[in-house]
């Protein structure tokens, strides 16, 4: 029998979406019924060219020469070409406004606030360009940026994307290591540095650590500064006197390809030095474009927040929601700083339509018993976004019970690899507990089983069968393309395997169950870790948990870790209520053979849990690449624990 929705769109409300009117658009070209969301998404994978230049037209995508088709060597993946022969500008789409409304909003946890138009931001972004002209950066360039979340980094990958330069960005909390195998292998001509950050109610100073990564990379011809604590090094270049110095010139804006360079991301790298995943100009902006307008029905008139860094690529996402004219809302400092309603708080204050968060925020909300709903006024926020790890059945539940009955809650889920969403949500279908609602528009994305057999109802691997234009155009350093199809493409070749561990429901929505590649597997049985993690971290007593497989007696026995909330402690009864727990709500094979306690878990630099890493520390292997971690101290507690040696 199939589940009962938790909340339906209201006619009205769906019929006014930009996905209904895309749907009418393209159902009165092909001559289809497209208005129903399984018709369109057919069309938009089985016809992808006509799909994709239907969105190039809807978006007034701005270009100085129009492609001479829309795709290319669909029969290739990787390797199909997307728009050849367009010329465009990534910046000048950004930039399309030039009026007084507000495009960003920055606010510090210490409560600074500051506002710019987007005149003003495209006053800033050309004042920045110019001087990075004349710092020598020019098309295919690369520029790093090891800042914070606040203007100054947006206005400089604007300017930087203006030059059809590269921009690579990572987050202030990233030690130097983190940041020389980073933008060490990229070799950027010109370094974004900021003098340190607010977090937790801690000022913390960041100039000598970027000092020292600075003058270990020889590429680097000068460093401009961001600051946020007043300690800027003697006599060194900012971006404030930069902006504010500068004559003021009309932006130019360099076109290039559609598949030239525009980002280069970084993934995880706790395996090694990190990929560094280079994504183009046209399939970024289209992509995010698409998500905007048709999933997340983005228009001028919203204020779009998400929580994230510079080193996550959902502030890459975030930002290019300035295409559809939207207000931008950045924060940069902890999410529950004074107190764990700090950004429902700022959500009231700047009237944020669309609300963007981890599914471990939302948890931690639960948690600590926070109820918007009766402490704020949030008739403004229209949808809530949740992505970096799966959202349980429980804070679906908690987001339509506490913090609004009337809001879409769109569950996304895709990666740093395609800087997008294979699985997310859609405005005018219903949203089931525990469920993302549908695969994303021109995305063909399947569950095959092991044999590269499709499955429903059933998990497997989450894979892409057909190419799209946000697929990276390549890996840095890799000139023949081994390693991204190594990477993507060597489990079944010319279909994209993600690495994600999914299962089709019965209303053709998602689950993700966690990484296929820390899937546990007792007794030949495939278990995905978020399965565990779901009925673990709803007691009361459990802050949050860690699962991995060990190697044991020629099998696999499950392991769990969990941190205890204050004023709890691990012991036999609690140990005993989490198994029963886990035995009836997901199935004895879950049930963890061995449960202990920790007072911490290790997260990478965008806070994503390890899973790997421990797993290899608790058999005794090297965790490769530890600069790549938040908190590499963390793994100690799980080192030679003679509990794991029975």
């Amino acid at each position: 029998m199939m589940s009962e929705p938790i909340w339906i769109p209201d006619p009205e409300r769906a019929r006014r979406t930009q996905l209904a009117a895309f749907a009418a658009r393209a159902g009165a070209a092909t001559g289809r019924d497209l208005g129903a969301y399984p018709e369109l998404h057919r069309w938009s994978v089985e016809d992808p060219g006509a799909f994709w230049q239907e969105v190039w037209d809807f978006a007034g995508i701005v270009a100085s020469r129009p492609a001479t088709s829309a795709v290319e060597g669909l029969h290739r993946f990787p390797g199909a070409r997307w728009f050849p022969g367009a010329e465009l500008n990534f910046a000048e789409n950004l930039l399309r406004f030039d009026d007084d409304r507000p495009a960003l909003v920055s606010v510090l946890e210490t409560g600074t606030r500051r506002e710019l138009s987007h005149a003003e931001l495209r006053r800033h972004t050309a004042a920045l360009a110019a001087r990075l002209k004349a710092l020598g950066v020019g098309p295919g360039d690369r520029v790093a940026g090891w800042v914070p979340n606040v203007p100054e980094a947006v206005t400089a990958m604007l300017a930087t994307a203006s030059l059809g330069a590269v921009w690579s960005s990572c987050s202030p909390d990233f030690g130097v290591a983190g940041a020389l195998d980073r933008f060490g292998q990229i070799e950027p001509k010109v370094l974004f540095a900021c003098d340190g950050y607010f977090y937790g109610g801690k000022r913390i100073d960041t100039a000598e650590k970027m000092q020292q990564a600075a003058a270990r990379i020889p590429s680097i011809r000068a460093t401009l500064w961001v600051s946020l604590v007043d300690a800027v090094p003697a006599g060194a270049e900012t971006v404030e006197h930069i902006v504010s110095d500068a004559p003021r010139e009309p932006l130019q804006f360099t076109q290039r390809a559609f598949d030239d360079p525009l980002y280069v991301m970084y993934s995880s790298g706790t395996t090694g030095k990190p990929k560094c995943i280079v994504h183009g100009i046209g399939g970024t902006l289209l992509q995010h474009v698409k998500e905007h307008r048709l999933h997340v029905d983005l228009r001028r008139e919203d204020v779009l927040f998400f929580f994230t860094t510079c080193g996550w690529m959902m502030w890459n996402w975030l930002v290019s929601g300035l295409a559809s004219g939207a207000t931008l809302v950045l924060y940069d400092g902890s999410p529950f700083h004074p107190g764990p309603a700090a950004l429902m708080d700022l959500a009231e204050r700047e009237r944020i339509s669309v609300f963007g968060v981890s599914a471990k925020y939302l948890s931690a909300l639960e948690k600590a018993g926070v109820e918007p709903r009766r402490s704020h006024d949030l008739a403004a926020m229209r949808s809530v976004l949740s992505t970096g790890s799966p959202l349980s059945h429980e804070c679906f539940r908690y987001v339509y019970e506490s913090v609004k009955q009337d809001v879409h809650l769109a569950s996304i889920s895709g990666g740093t690899d395609l800087i997008s969403c294979f699985v997310l949500g859609a405005p005018t279908l219903p949203v089931y507990a525990g469920e993302i609602q549908c695969a994303g528009l021109g995305m063909a994305v399947d569950v095959w089983d092991d044999d590269g057999r499709p499955v429903r109802g059933a998990k497997g691997e989450l894979v892409c069968t057909r190419p799209f234009p946000s697929c990276p155009i390549g890996f840095w350093n890799d000139p023949d393309g081994s390693r991204l199809r190594d990477a993507y493409f060597s489990r079944f070749p010319g279909v994209w395997a993600h690495g994600d561990f999914a299962e089709i429901t019965e209303h053709d929505g998602f689950i993700i169950h966690g990484r296929s590649d820390a899937v546990l597997n007792p007794g030949g049985v495939r278990i995905g870790t978020a399965e565990i993690y779901r009925q673990v971290e709803q007691l009361e007593a459990v802050k949050e948990s860690i699962c991995v497989g060990q190697d044991w007696q020629g099998d696999v026995r499950v392991v769990l870790f969990v941190v205890m909330q204050p004023g709890h402690r691990l012991d036999d009864a609690l140990r005993e209520r989490i198994r029963d727990t886990v035995r009836r709500n997901a199935s004895p094979r879950h049930v963890p053979a061995r449960i202990l306690e920790v007072p911490d878990i290790p997260r990478t630099l965008s806070g994503k849990i390890v899973e790997l890493a421990v797993r290899d520390v608790i058999h005794g292997r090297p965790v490769r690449n530890t600069s790549a971690l938040a908190n590499p101290e963390a793994l100690e507690h799980f080192r030679d624990r003679p509990e794991l040696a029975t």
